[in-house]
C-alpha cells in the first residue's frame, strides 16, 4: 500500500509517536509484508520439520519471537499435504507473538476469549499437549465453524469450542481460567500496509469505538481469571487508546491487577510501551512483521493464596454423573472394541454420547453449562445402527502409533491431496488391499483420517 493514500490525521500520530523513527516506518509500505507458518509443536519438533522441509521451496527463516515460526517464501505451503495434516498454521508473523508470550503450563485452563479464525487457539492448544482444557470463543457463530475447523485439523482435543457474549461465559465461569488470552478487536491500524480494507474501516470507526468494546471485553475476561492467574491483553493496533489507556483503566479499575515484564531479551524485536516499560510493541520498521502491542497481566492472591471469596466454579465432574456415562458407553460393542483397537487409555467415565454423537470430554469437564457450545472435547464419530464410525477429528487426533492399522502415502502420492479434500480413494498397500477401519498417515508423520475398506 501507497503510505500517501493513508489518513493525514493517522499519519500525523505516527509521527508524534515516532520521532526520528517516522521515516523508517514510512518506508516500511514500501516492502513487501511477510509471510509465515507456525509448527504445529503437538505433531512434532521445529527441528523434525526443518528437516522435512528441506524438500519444499520456501527458504524458511526463524521467527525470532517464537521458537516454532518460520518466514517462508516461493510457494504457498497451503497448497502442501502436510498443510492439510496439521503439521503447521499459516500466520501473520506478528500474530504470532501473543501466544508466543502467555505462560501455558500443562493442565491448565485456558481460554481465547475472541479466538476466530483460529491461529492463536491452535498454538495454546498445541502447548497444553493434551492436557487441562482450552476454552476458545468467539462471538460470532460463523467465525466459530472455521475456528473449530482449524483447531480440529491441527488434531486439539481437549477442547471447549462456545459462541458466546463475554458477559455471559463470565456469569457461568467466575475466576476459572489459569490463562487468559484476550486478542481484542481493534481498529487495525498495525495491519494497514498488508490489509488495506482495515484504513476504510479506521475512517468510518476508528479507535474510540474499538476502545469502548475492548473495555468491556475486559471486564469479563478479568472476572473470569482466577487469583493467581495470568491475562495476555493484544492488540494490532498502534492507537495509544486501544493499547496503552486501556493497560491504565485495568490497573485503575482492578488493584488486584498487576503487571508483569516482558522479557525483551528473549523475545527480540519488542519495543517497550508508551508510559509502560512493562508492555511490548512491534514496529513494521524495526522487525520483519505487522504491527502488533502485548500486556502481560497477573492478578494477585490475598494473603490466604486465595482470591476475593467470589464462588468459584469447579467443573470436578459429577461421580455419578461420570459412572452413567462410562455404562453407556460400554453398552456399545463396536464403539468399545474400536477403542481397544487404539493404543491409548481410555477413561469411559468422559465419553459423552448425545444423539448419537460420541465426544471424549477434557478431565473434569461437566456436561449441561447453558453455554452454546460448538464443540465439547473431541468429537470421536457417530453411532449408527450398532456399529460405530470414527470421525476425521479422531484421525487427526491420533498419534500415529496409536492405531493398530495404518497405511502411509508419500507426499508426492497423486491421492494424498485428494484424500485431504474427501474423495474416495484406493487404499491398496504394497498390492494388499486394507481391510476395515485404516489410519491413514503421510510421509509416516501424521494421520488424516480414519477409512474403513
Amino acid at each position: 500500500m501507497d503510505y500517501r493514500e493513508l489518513p493525514e490525521e493517522f499519519l500525523e500520530k505516527m509521527k508524534q509517536f515516532l520521532g526520528e523513527e517516522y521515516p523508517e516506518y514510512l518506508a516500511s509500505y514500501e516492502e513487501e509484508p511477510r509471510s509465515g507458518l507456525r509448527v504445529n509443536t503437538g505433531r512434532l519438533t521445529p527441528e523434525q520439520f526443518l528437516e522435512m522441509a528441506q524438500t519444499a521451496d520456501w527458504n524458511l527463516k526463524p521467527v525470532p519471537w517464537t521458537k516454532n515460526g518460520f518466514y517462508y517464501q516461493g510457494e504457498r505451503p497451503s497448497r502442501h499435504p502436510w498443510y492439510y495434516a496439521g503439521l503447521y498454521y499459516l500466520q501473520e508473523p506478528s500474530a504470532m507473538s501473543p501466544a508466543a508470550w502467555l505462560p501455558i503450563k500443562p493442565g491448565d485452563r485456558v481460554l481465547d476469549l475472541c479466538a476466530a479464525p483460529g491461529g492463536k487457539s491452535t498454538e495454546l492448544a498445541a502447548k497444553l499437549a493434551g492436557t487441562g482444557v482450552l476454552f476458545s470463543n468467539d462471538i460470532s457463530n460463523s467465525r466459530a465453524k472455521a475456528l473449530l475447523k482449524n483447531l480440529e485439523m491441527f488434531g486439539a482435543g481437549n477442547i471447549c469450542v462456545t459462541s458466546e457474549a463475554p458477559e455471559k461465559m463470565a456469569g457461568i465461569l467466575p475466576e476459572f481460567f489459569d490463562k487468559i488470552l484476550v486478542d481484542a478487536p481493534c481498529s487495525g491500524e498495525g495491519m494497514f500496509r498488508r490489509e488495506e480494507d482495515m484504513v476504510k474501516d479506521w475512517v468510518s470507526r476508528g479507535p474510540s469505538y474499538y476502545s469502548s468494546i475492548q473495555r468491556e471485553i475486559l471486564e469479563q475476561a478479568v472476572a473470569m481469571l482466577k487469583p493467581g492467574g495470568m491475562m495476555l491483553y493484544s492488540t494490532c493496533t498502534f492507537s495509544k487508546k486501544e493499547d496503552e489507556e486501556n493497560v491504565s483503566f485495568i490497573l485503575e479499575n482492578h488493584p488486584d491487577m498487576e503487571l508483569v515484564p516482558i522479557d525483551k531479551e528473549r523475545f527480540k524485536g519488542l519495543s517497550d510501551g508508551f508510559g509502560y516499560k512493562e508492555t511490548g510493541r512491534l514496529f513494521p520498521h524495526r522487525i520483519q512483521g505487522e504491527g502488533h502491542f502485548l500486556a502481560l497481566f497477573h492478578k494477585k492472591e490475598d494473603e490466604n493464596g486465595s482470591g476475593s471469596g467470589a464462588a468459584v466454579l469447579r467443573l470436578s465432574g459429577d461421580e455419578k454423573e461420570a459412572s452413567k456415562r462410562a455404562k453407556e458407553a460400554g453398552k456399545q460393542e463396536d464403539l468399545m472394541k474400536f477403542l481397544k483397537n487404539c493404543r491409548k487409555e481410555w477413561d469411559l467415565g468422559r465419553i459423552y454420547i448425545r444423539d448419537e454423537q460420541v465426544y471424549y470430554l477434557p478431565e473434569g469437564l461437566k456436561t449441561g453449562l447453558p453455554l452454546r457450545f460448538l464443540r465439547t472435547g473431541l468429537h470421536l464419530g457417530e453411532l449408527k445402527k450398532g456399529r460405530f464410525e470414527p470421525s476425521q477429528a479422531f484421525a487427526m487426533a491420533l498419534k500415529k502409533d496409536e492405531y493398530q492399522v495404518r497405511l502411509d502415502l508419500k507426499t508426492e502420492d497423486e491421492r494424498v491431496i485428494r484424500y485431504l479434500k474427501g474423495e474416495t480413494i484406493s487404499l491398496v498397500n504394497e498390492e494388499e488391499p486394507v481391510k476395515g477401519w485404516c489410519l491413514v498417515t503421510v510421509e509416516d508423520r501424521k494421520s488424516t483420517r480414519l477409512n474403513s475398506s
